[in-house]
């Protein structure tokens, strides 16, 4: 047994792994989001907001029962180890390592963006980049927090604590402000599905709602430096989707009626470009100049803090990555001092700070991010059915209600949402993580002891949905009405991907691994976290 595994030190309480669920999902989601779901949809991207609200919720059960059966590092990528075998944990760390590293990369730029309207000169002119100073302030912040996260568990959740406060308190006061001026013609006069069902869609998708909401990886991810995790992560991760989907509508619908009328001649279409930081603009517009300040100093907060989260939970990922066999070892050494996974955490900066390079734009890299952290939050409902499946007996502190109904239409949304950000996201992203699967499993099964073929179909078997999944999506994506050459009408490739989905679904639940095999390896998981929770662990 590894003796790294010791070394994480159970140290957050509920409130702490609340607060990093909130802190991770509110951080420059709705600083942007608002203006560029309003000129997608128009005043239906409130039912966009509901629907993102609801998709995340219902993966907030699934993780619930997941990470409080199982309270593992990085869990979200274990999971389908455990079910499904080395290539569904190959390519869930691929994916989720990828959107997680770029997700700090992303608060970093946001916060760039928003310090420019204090300290010019910080973004070019004619576009969202930034100069040479703005990239090396985007490097600082990074470096900051990756030295705050080497001090270990406890100095980040103050750190977390400090920031997430603050950016509570300042979105409520817009709220309450904006609704002041509140006027309900602005709902209908330009239509209110001004963007039609498939601007719905789009908002939810590449709009930014998704990308908004995204931040209950990070609860999971801390699962093993909690004090009391079988209590904690479901009631964090349901807490945190359901506050997150109040705010989020209640900000919406602040913005979408406090609008002069003047700023709405050519109806919805353009407006992010009229409102390009949308409260704070709107907010000096109204005359409030107090809380335009006070929106630009959250706004530099609020994203600072969810890169925090996210470079902490980027290092245990990648700790999980390590330890299910399919990633370098190194990374699953624990510095037994500050009880961080050093190794990770030194990946997890790079990753980072590379991110700020080929992406600089906070636009351009919110499909891509949402697309990938979805593609992997959708994985975890069939790893939940297939440990129903097959160790029905495990001990399980929360159990999703309706879980046959619940699971499956969680999955159903999930790859819908991936389906949505449309054939120029789909393509590359679901293309290269075939190429990397099917790498990666010719290189195990050359570097076996067994013949290549017999260990190739060995390592297919379990996990032949989860390729299956991924080039059913490619070709729906190509053929729809999302970017695609237009073969299949809207919205009968929604229903289409429906029917696809359960039959997934159906397979990846009963073709995992053998259930002893699945046993052996949660027993022995679980001898490692009964050891941990002991009295100075």
């Amino acid at each position: 047994m590894d003796q790294d595994e010791h070394h994480f030190r159970r140290r957050l309480s509920t409130f702490d792994l609340t607060l990093i669920g909130f802190g991770a999902i509110f951080g420059s989601g709705w600083l942007f989001g608002a203006a560029h779901v309003a000129a997608i949809a128009g005043p239906s991207s409130l039912i966009s907001w509901l629907i993102g609200g609801i998709a995340i919720l219902l993966l907030a059960l699934v993780l619930a029962e997941l990470g409080a059966c199982l309270p593992l590092a990085g869990g979200i990528i274990r999971y389908p180890d455990y079910t499904h075998g080395p290539v569904a944990g190959f390519i869930m760390g691929f994916v989720s390592v990828i959107s997680l590293s770029s997700m700090s990369a992303i608060e970093v730029v946001a916060a760039r963006s928003y310090a420019n309207s204090w300290v010019p000169g910080l973004t070019q002119p004619n576009s969202g980049d930034p100069t040479l100073i703005g990239w090396g302030l985007q490097a600082f912040i990074l470096l900051l927090l990756y030295l705050i996260n080497r001090q270990g568990i406890t100095s980040f959740a103050i750190t977390n604590l400090i920031m997430t406060v603050i950016k509570f308190v300042v979105p409520v006061l817009v709220v309450v402000c904006l609704l002041v001026y509140f006027q309900p013609s602005q709902m209908t006069q330009h239509g209110f599905f001004a963007g039609g069902f498939s601007g719905m869609e789009a908002a939810i998708s590449t709009g930014g709602i998704i990308f908004a909401y995204l931040g209950l990886t990070p609860i999971i991810g801390a699962a093993r430096e909690v004090k009391n995790p079988h209590k904690a992560i479901p009631i964090a991760v349901i807490s945190s989707a359901l506050l997150a989907t109040t705010i989020y509508f209640l900000l919406e619908t602040a913005f979408l009626g406090s609008i002069p009328p003047a700023f709405m001649t050519t109806g919805w279409v353009g407006i992010e470009k009229k409102f390009a930081l949308p409260y704070h603009d709107i907010a000096l517009i109204l005359g409030l100049g107090w809380l335009a300040t006070l929106v630009v100093a959250d706004a530099i907060i609020s994203p600072t803090g969810a890169g925090n989260i996210y470079l902490n939970s980027t290092s245990r990922m990648i700790y999980a990555w390590a330890k299910t066999g399919t990633f370098f070892k190194v990374f699953t050494h624990v510095n037994k001092k500050s009880g961080n996974p050093a190794p990770a955490l030194n990946l997890s900066f790079g990753l980072a700070l590379f991110w700020t390079l080929p992406f600089p734009s906070w636009q351009a890299l919110v499909g891509v991010v949402s697309s990938a952290t979805i593609l992997s939050y959708g994985i975890a409902p069939v790893a939940a059915a297939s440990l129903r499946f097959s160790s029905p007996t495990l001990n399980r502190p929360f159990k999703i209600p309706f879980f046959n109904i619940i699971t499956p239409v969680a999955f159903v949304i999930s790859t819908l949402i991936v389906f949505w950000s449309g054939w120029e996201i789909d393509s590359w992203l679901l293309s290269v993580t075939l190429i990397c699967a099917l790498l990666f499993m010719a290189w195990r099964s050359y570097k076996s002891h067994n013949p290549f073929e017999e260990e190739f179909i060995a390592l297919l078997r379990p996990s032949a949905w989860l390729l299956v999944w991924c080039m059913g999506l490619i070709i729906f994506s190509w053929a729809g009405q999302m970017g695609g050459i237009g073969l299949i009408p809207h919205p009968l490739d929604d229903g289409l991907i429906a029917l696809f989905c359960l039959g997934i679904y159906h397979w990846g639940k009963t073709s995992g691994k053998p259930t002893i095999a699945q046993e052996e390896s949660i027993e022995e998981t679980m001898e490692e976290t009964m050891e941990e929770a002991l009295p100075g662990k």
